[in-house]
């Protein structure tokens, strides 16, 4: 009689080394008692297709997909969810025999993240999201879902964002007011402020006027780190509350685990644990 060997999953992308998908998804495959290993893949920067071939051909059941690979994986699946077209981008892919089913959960991700995490409501509440890449266009249908009041996409080029809006004003409802404008342009105060740009990384602040944020804020960097961004530094000084991008990174894991194997998992003990590792 043959072991039945566990189903596979990994992490695909290049660098790959720092990931903290598999601690994440050992500790929800525990937690589940799923039985399912996973692992890092690194791809070569021109060989994502081949690499996610040979892996379903090693009888790989998923793979999460991360940069710079998100719009190969989105050009490669021949079926999309809804949330995966509006993001025009792939971050979790299912291999079901010949059928590569592509998603993005980061989206809902950050929303779960938000509203449930942080015990913020995002109804006919104020939002300001900036940036208009990748990260910016990924969260946005899941965010417009939970019917704000008003949604502004700010940018360092307005044009780009205002072609964001054009894309996503089907979506936005009766009661949403979805708009566009430069950075220094937004000087309203907002009830959320979300930074999808990559600043951070470089310790640079978008230019940003601090009249956006007030006692009721709450800003939230999609970025993480062991010490708060440059972003949450200049928010909290101006009296806003401050979060930062590490309960997304947990939120999207789980709703991948889910969507391969039908179970979802808590993500309290994983986002402690990471919390902890910083």
């Amino acid at each position: 009689m043959t072991a039945q060997i566990a189903a596979a999953y990994v992490v695909i992308g290049n660098p790959i080394a720092h990931s903290k998908s598999p601690d994440i998804h050992a500790h929800f495959a525990a937690e589940t008692g799923q039985d399912m290993r996973y692992a890092r893949l690194l791809a070569p920067l021109d060989g994502f297709v081949a690499t996610v071939q040979e892996f379903i051909g090693q009888g790989g059941r998923g793979a999460n997909v991360t940069v710079p690979f998100k719009l190969e994986a989105y050009a490669l699946a021949n079926s999309l969810t809804a949330r995966a077209q509006a993001a025009g981008a792939v971050n979790t892919l299912k291999f079901d025999g010949g059928d590569i089913l592509g998603d993005n959960t980061d989206g809902v991700g950050l929303v779960t993240d938000i509203a449930h995490n942080a015990g913020f409501d995002l109804a006919h509440k104020k939002i300001l999201l900036l940036g208009a890449g990748g990260a910016a266009r990924g969260v946005l249908l899941p965010l417009l879902e939970r019917q704000p009041a008003q949604l502004t996409i700010a940018n360092r080029t307005a044009a780009k964002a205002q072609q964001l809006v054009q894309q996503f004003q089907p979506y936005s409802g009766a009661g949403c007011i979805l708009s566009a404008c430069g950075f220094a342009e937004a000087t309203q105060q907002y009830d959320l402020v979300i930074n999808a740009t990559s600043a951070s990384l470089q310790a640079e602040l978008p230019p940003l006027a601090a009249s956006v944020f007030g006692p009721a804020t709450l800003a939230y960097d999609m970025m993480y780190g062991p010490q708060p961004t440059i972003f949450m530094q200049f928010a909290a000084s101006h009296g806003a509350r401050v979060r930062d991008g590490l309960g997304m990174l947990v939120e999207q894991a789980a709703e991948s685990f889910f969507i391969w194997r039908g179970v979802r998992p808590g993500t309290d003990a994983v986002f402690a644990a990471l919390r902890a590792q910083l």
